[in-house]
C-alpha cells in the first residue's frame, strides 16, 4: 500500500511530508508501541511506526532502523524538537485521531503485515 493510501485510510494530519515520497513508498510492514525498545526488538526492515510518544527519542529510534514515516496517534502532536530533528533526518511524520490498536488494526484489515520479533 502506497503512503498515500495509507494516509487517506487514517485520516492523517501531516506535520511533515513530501508529496513524492507519499506517493512512491510502499509500506509493506508496519509496527505500533510507546516503548523504542519494543520497536528495536522488531527486525529491521520497518517503513513505518505508529506510535503516541512525541519525543526526540522516537525519531533517533527510527533512525536507527531506518523508519521512513511516523504516525502518532491519540491526535498527539510531536514536540517542536522532535519535528526540527525528523526534518534534518528526512523522517515524514504525520498525526491520527485514531487510538494505536485501531489504527494497526485497520493497516492489517486493508495488507499491511506485522513485523517478527528478533529475540537473539
Amino acid at each position: 500500500m502506497k503512503l498515500s493510501e495509507v494516509k487517506s485510510l487514517l485520516n492523517v494530519e501531516t506535520i511533515y511530508g513530501k508529496k513524492d515520497v507519499e506517493d512512491s513508498l510502499i509500506i509493506k510492514n508496519a509496527c505500533g508501541a510507546d516503548l523504542m525498545s519494543d520497536v528495536l526488538a522488531f527486525s529491521q526492515e520497518k517503513t513505518m511506526l505508529l506510535t503516541g510518544l512525541t519525543n526526540p527519542q522516537v525519531i533517533r529510534t527510527a533512525e536507527m532502523i531506518g523508519i521512513q514515516a511516523i504516525i502518532f496517534v491519540r491526535g498527539k502532536k510531536p514536540l517542536s524538537e522532535t519535528v526540527s530533528l525528523a526534518r534534518k533526518l528526512e523522517i515524514l511524520l504525520y498525526s491520527t485521531e485514531k487510538p494505536l490498536f485501531e489504527a494497526c488494526g485497520l493497516l492489517y484489515k486493508y495488507g499491511i503485515g506485522p513485523e517478527e520479533m528478533n529475540y537473539i
